[in-house]
Parts: structure tokens; C-alpha cells; sequence
């Protein structure tokens, strides 16, 4: 098959190969932006209390993953998502018995949000003392998800290290 595709005209071998690239680019960045979405993240039933939550919010104008993914550099963001998506195919497929009622964000998920945060409304930060709490959401809980009914008296308690993944998935 080889020799056969590599015998024809190489203006024809280049302009195939062109049109499969331009159309594979087109493709991989149409598909990460969809998964980029709130609309792709409300797809899990899960999902559905914080996507409506969070589409009543004044953030209801950005994607989830501008809070919830990393943006120092593609690779970084591009790991961190495919991490995240490949446990949530798991606990929305093989894991499902194991999902929480109220689902927390893990450590390195925290981190990121955070740095987020920062990044986008840095100048209210220099402009406000904010030396209070550890983090944005340790006073800003309700940005962006408001007090939706998915967070129960349950959502404030903090679990010990370690147990993140047996009990509330994440990685």
C-alpha cells in the first residue's frame, strides 16, 4: 500500500498531505476548545448543579477551564487536562458507584484555581488587602458556583490527606 500511495505524482502526495494536516489541525483545535466549554463540562449529569450554578454567576461569560486549568504553558494545560479527563471517564464509567454526593477540587486543582484567580483579577488584588486566608476561595466560596444545593454542610469539611481519590475522586 506504501508503494503504491508513494509512486503517485509528488505534487499530488504533497497537496494530500497538506489537505489532511490543515484538516487534522482544524479538527484537534475544534475539539479543544469544544472541550474547553461549559456546555461539554455540563455533559455529566454530576455536572449539571455547578454548570447551572455557575451559569447564573457574574463568570458565566468564560469557559470552566479558564478557572479550572492550568495557563503557564500548553504542555502544562494539556497534561492537567488530560489527567482530569481520563478520572472523570473513569468515575463516569466503570467508577460511577464511587462518585460523591458533593465533589471538592483536589489539592493540585486548588492550587490552580487559585493562580487563576490571581491572574485575572490581580489588579483588585493590588489594590485590596488580601492577606487574610491562604487562598482566593477561602473567602470567595461562592465565586463562581454560588450556594448551589450541591453544597451541603458536607462541602466545607476538609479530608485528610490522602483519601481524595478513594472517596471524592480527582487526581
Amino acid at each position: 500500500m506504501w508503494k503504491k500511495l508513494f509512486s503517485l505524482d509528488k505534487k499530488v502526495l504533497v497537496i494530500v498531505f497538506l489537505f489532511v494536516g490543515i484538516v487534522g489541525t482544524v479538527a484537534a483545535a475544534e475539539t479543544l476548545s469544544y472541550t474547553d466549554s461549559a456546555q461539554f463540562c455540563s455533559n455529566c449529569h454530576i455536572m449539571n448543579e455547578a454548570h447551572d450554578s455557575f451559569a447564573a454567576s457574574t463568570h458565566a461569560n468564560i469557559a470552566c477551564n479558564d478557572c479550572h486549568l492550568p495557563h503557564d504553558n500548553v504542555v502544562n494545560k494539556l497534561v492537567f487536562k488530560a489527567k482530569a479527563g481520563m478520572t472523570h471517564v473513569y468515575f463516569n464509567t466503570l467508577g460511577s458507584k464511587k462518585i460523591p454526593k458533593v465533589l471538592h477540587a483536589t489539592t493540585a486543582s486548588k492550587d490552580v484555581i487559585n493562580k487563576n484567580c490571581i491572574s485575572c483579577h490581580e489588579a483588585t488584588i493590588q489594590n485590596v488587602s488580601h492577606d487574610a486566608k491562604e487562598n482566593c476561595f477561602s473567602c470567595h466560596r461562592d465565586v463562581p458556583h454560588g450556594k448551589a444545593t450541591f453544597k451541603t454542610k458536607e462541602f466545607d469539611e476538609q479530608l485528610p490527606s490522602g483519601t481524595l481519590l478513594n472517596r471524592k475522586g480527582g487526581f
